[in-house]
């Protein structure tokens, strides 16, 4: 019997992914430095701006989601998200501080067409008990990391060569070739527009026979992780606001050669690449030894991480302090590798604890309210970031390391709701 393959249309919407990650990973990694520097708003502003930036992209895609089910179908709304977000790297591009504010906002209602429409349109590639679905998310997954990974490098490159607007154009380009190959090879996708779940996978006898106090049992397991993931995109979303500030400002040359602040978000989806393997085969390993941590532990865990990595950069911010000169790069390198970990430990675990948990009648619900709790974390991160002028480096980076040990206590605390809700499932 044949091996069975993937189907081309996993490639087409790997690349369709890959260049929009590349777009708007781009403009990501210059975004506040932009602000700073080229538009020159005060501080309080360019927290403010991120902050609803980084909370609103992560909203709109419930509204999103729910177009596309009701209305437009997974392939018309990729189609108008890519559109909308080429327009606003477009706005961007022309340097008009008239047109930031638009632009940005067509940028946050493209991401919402976009972004839940297309993973959902990876998933209807496959029958429902396909073996080959994991894969192709990891596969998918490897697209978005190989977009982020080079996005930073050429925001480097094309800022510190050309200017800022350029490398907005190159953003807008990179949405331009992500409609290009989605359009091109839409015969491959077509069957992929809409729900692929079959009546018969709807409401199964297993499903209707939740009971009231079952159901509250899951909804409760999924708020402590919804307040999780909060906590933990409040601390990781630094990246994009303070620590851009501290890799600019406060880091010292690496090898004689000062990096570009912009590059060190490619640090990121470097290590994703690297450590998700490894990771991959050591939950393996541990499962076959009947040792694996449950989901509820390895958040836990993911959260220690988080609070470790703020506690490097607070150790390199009293380093800064006492010397009065740049530090190493060498501790925002650890600082990403164990945030990298951090994520890897939290993000899919908890993704994945959604699916499995939420009650199947709700369970786009939940799943919008995982990308709302991702949105007000986002939004928190910029709402914090006003202070960072506004009290020692040192402390800062103390408040979100200790934002993160309460976390951890939460996640201690609501062990035995999420081991119910998950032997229950």
């Amino acid at each position: 019997m044949p091996k069975a393959k993937h189907p081309p249309g996993l490639y087409v919407l790997f690349f369709t992914e890959m260049w929009e990650r590349f777009s708007f990973y781009t403009m990501f990694a210059i975004f506040v430095l932009y602000m700073d520097e080229g538009l020159k708003l005060p501080s309080s502003q360019t927290h403010e701006t991120y902050a609803l930036y980084s909370g609103f992209v992560y909203f709109t895609p419930l509204l999103g989601g729910w177009l596309a089910d009701r209305f437009l179908g997974c392939r018309k709304s990729v189609l108008i998200g890519a559109l909308l977000m080429a327009l606003g790297h477009f706005g961007l591009f022309l340097a008009n501080y008239s047109l930031f504010y638009p632009a940005l906002m067509l940028l946050v209602l493209g991401n919402g067409f976009f972004k839940p429409n297309i993973s959902t349109m990876v998933g209807n590639l496959y029958p429902q008990e396909s073996p080959l679905r994991d894969s192709a998310f990891n596969i998918f997954y490897m697209g978005i990391n190989l977009g982020a990974f080079f996005a930073p490098l050429t925001a480097a490159l094309l800022h510190h060569q050309f200017g800022y607007r350029w490398a907005f154009l190159a953003a807008a380009l990179g949405m331009v070739i992500s409609t290009i190959i989605l359009t091109t090879f839409d015969k491959y996708i077509a069957h992929a527009d809409g729900a692929r779940m079959a009546d018969e996978d709807r409401d199964t006898p297993q499903d209707l026979q939740l009971s009231p106090q079952q159901e509250r049992t899951r909804i409760v397991a999924l708020l402590v992780v919804f307040g999780i993931i909060i906590i933990f995109w409040t601390a990781y979303m630094q990246y994009g606001d303070v620590l851009m500030f501290w890799a600019r400002d406060y880091t010292g040359p690496l090898f004689g050669w000062q990096v570009p602040a912009e590059m060190y978000q490619s640090v990121n989806p470097v290590l994703i690449i690297i450590f998700t393997p490894a990771l991959v085969w050591f939950w393996g390993f541990l499962n076959r030894h009947g040792k694996e941590p449950s989901t509820g532990y390895k958040m836990l865990y993911g959260m220690g991480l988080t609070a470790i990595a703020f506690g490097v950069m607070a150790m390199a911010a009293r380093e800064n302090s006492a010397t009065g000169q740049p530090v190493s790069p060498s501790w925002l390198l650890s600082f990403y590798a164990v945030i990298t970990l951090s994520e890897l430990f939290l993000s899919p675990m908890g993704l994945s604890y959604v699916t499995r948990i939420s009650p199947p009648r709700m369970r786009s619900t939940m799943m919008g309210l995982w990308f709302v709790a991702s949105g007000v974390g986002g939004y928190a991160a910029g709402f914090f970031g006003r202070w960072w002028d506004q009290m020692p480096h040192a402390t800062y980076f103390l408040v979100m390391a200790g934002a993160s040990l309460v976390a951890v206590a939460l996640m201690g605390l609501g062990l035995g709701k999420l081991r119910q809700a998950e032997q229950e499932a």
